[in-house]
């Protein structure tokens, strides 16, 4: 009998039909003052920038040649099947959480938890990596100016020769912290901003470096075998869902169930076209043999005699990352806040700024995990920790819309995802297969993290969760 009530239990299920309704005291609640452009501008910030100025060469490097293209096309392709049940979802319940809110209202409680739980390692991953790859271009650009900062300082133990820390990248994460505890008004505008100078940025990349392709820089195409471009698929993936954590800002926007949808549809495509041109120009105007991993747009032009322009896209890349590690970072606070005001988590992380109404709390937390990851991690060690879980948030997001179209059909969605069940089925087979191509030693990573999640939730959240205290859940009170 006990374990029959904690199979219900785990399987009670947020109330969509009461989505809209406030949830928690007036000092757990966010604000809605974001536009359609803020969010797609949030979207794209969070979409281009690792992938162009950071992963782009390496993949290239490394993993896949000048195939480098195929593998931002497959993980385009997964993303996108994701991205059109993201943006039903997204008109249906415009609600802090993102996948994590969608898995708890549809699959139930605990596929929720963990989605959540993933997506909080993820996303501090993800701002940490970004941070590091902006403190590559940041020495380059020292570099290039004749100035040379302390070897101590310049990156994390075993990186080179008497590194202790990466202090630029741990100093950057802290600063996004405090840009979005000013508020999302204000942390909004400076994302546009500096998403327009990004954008820029690219084009100027994709103009000038037309005009310096070599054709043969682009043979062998796949040197390192088609299994080399799926590889890089993998690697890249995490650039090509910024939307996903975009969507975690539902419950700031002016007008969500209508925006939200747009907003993660107009991101991935504008961000799709300016990776693929990105992709064609940097393995055509250098030998991928020859493509530096760390700063690949910047050496390039250098190689070419474009001092001033490699110059430019250094302080482009800089500024412009930082965008994605706006829009990551902004994702994990507001998923952790989520959590908490459901319960799974203390809800004193849930409690927002009297004024400025966004979860100081937690974003701190956030930042200062970053910048400890940022500050003495190796970049190939961060970036193992910031896939598996958001290909997993996929597949489930995937799989919850198709079981919510037909448990629910009558439901008033503002976005239907096309090709019903179709597209979310290629979601759901293009994410696991991704998987597949994952190092073991991240699989080890995260089964580590999934254990420490279980001892959590049933320690913790199970018995302290707003709909154990209520009584209400759903999946509980189906099953009875």
């Amino acid at each position: 009998m006990a374990g029959l009530r904690m199979g219900q239990g785990v399987l009670r299920r947020k109330p969509i039909e009461h989505i809209e309704e406030p949830e928690g005291a007036p000092s757990e609640r966010l604000t809605r003052v974001l536009g359609l452009w803020q969010l797609t501008a949030i979207g794209v910030g969070g979409i281009i920038g690792a992938g162009i100025f950071t992963l782009a060469g390496t993949v290239a490097n490394g993993t896949a040649g000048p195939a480098v293209l195929v593998s931002f096309l497959i993980a385009g392709l997964a993303s996108a099947a994701a991205a059109l049940s993201y943006a039903e979802f997204a008109g249906l319940i415009p609600k802090a959480g993102s996948a994590y809110t969608y898995g708890y209202a549809v699959l139930g409680e605990l596929v929720g938890w963990f989605i959540g739980w993933d997506l909080l390692l993820e996303y501090t991953a993800i701002v940490a990596v970004v941070a590091i790859g902006i403190s590559g271009y940041f020495s380059f650009l020292l570099g290039e100016l004749g100035a040379e900062l302390p070897a101590w300082m310049l990156g994390a133990p075993g990186t080179g020769e008497g590194h202790r820390v990466d202090l630029i990248a741990a100093l950057l994460c802290l600063l996004i912290a405090y840009l979005l505890n000013l508020g999302i008004k204000s942390a909004a505008r400076f994302e546009t901003a500096v998403v327009a100078l990004k954008v820029l940025v690219v084009l100027l990349v994709i103009v000038v470096g037309f005009f310096h392709i070599k054709s043969g820089n682009y043979r062998p195409f796949f040197p390192f075998g088609v299994g080399g471009a799926f590889t890089g698929a993998a690697t890249v993936f995490f650039a090509v869902f910024g939307y996903d954590a975009m969507s975690t800002a539902a419950e700031e926007s002016k007008d969500a169930q209508r925006h939200m949808p747009k907003a993660i549809i107009y991101s991935l495509a504008i961000s799709m076209v300016l990776y693929v041109l990105a992709c064609l120009v940097l393995t055509g105007m250098q030998h991928y043999t020859e493509i530096d991993p760390e700063s690949g747009f910047s050496s390039a032009f250098k190689a070419a005699g474009l001092g001033a322009i490699a110059d430019v896209i250094a302080v482009g890349a800089i500024i412009g990352i930082l965008t994605v590690m706006f829009t990551f970072m902004l994702g994990c606070t507001r998923v952790w806040f989520s959590m908490s005001r459901d319960g799974l988590l203390p809800h004193w992380f849930a409690k927002t700024h009297p004024t400025r109404h966004v979860p100081t709390r937690v974003t701190w937390i956030v930042g200062a995990a970053a910048a400890g990851i940022a500050g003495f991690v190796k970049i190939g060690e961060a970036a193992e920790l910031t896939n598996i879980g958001i290909l997993l948030a996929f597949a489930v997001v995937c799989v919850a819309v198709i079981v919510l179209r037909y448990r629910q059909p009558d439901l008033p969605r503002q976005f239907r995802c096309p090709g019903m069940p179709y597209v979310p089925a290629l979601g759901v087979v293009a994410s696991i297969w991704l998987i597949t191509f994952l190092q073991w030693h991240t699989w080890v990573r995260f089964a580590v993290w999934f254990l420490l999640g279980l001892v959590v939730y049933f320690g913790y959240s199970y018995r302290r969760s707003a709909l154990a205290k209520a009584g209400r859940g759903e999946g509980a009170a189906s099953a009875t």
